[in-house]
């Protein structure tokens, strides 16, 4: 199993989970392992590759809308004979 570290958490937001934790009879751990379980497992996220998602955060309607270089190769094709 992976451990993580969470750096600079405000110490308000580490004490509302505690409570929340509390409520459901968890530890602090056990309650933030199954919010970070269920947000990696959100519906749709999985299916994006990396193009979708860079597109969704850098795309046009983030004010990036770059121009791509045509793909292709200036050389002549191989000859295998």
């Amino acid at each position: 199993m992976a451990s993580i570290t969470i750096r600079n958490l405000p110490d308000a937001t580490k004490e509302s989970l505690r409570v929340m934790a509390a409520k459901q009879g968890l530890s602090l751990e056990a309650y933030t392992r199954g919010i970070l379980q269920k947000a990696s497992q959100e519906e749709g996220e999985s299916e994006q590759n990396l193009a979708e998602i860079a597109h969704r955060c850098f795309g046009p309607e983030r004010g990036i809308d770059l121009d791509l270089p045509a793909r292709g190769s200036n050389r002549p094709p191989h000859s295998f004979e």
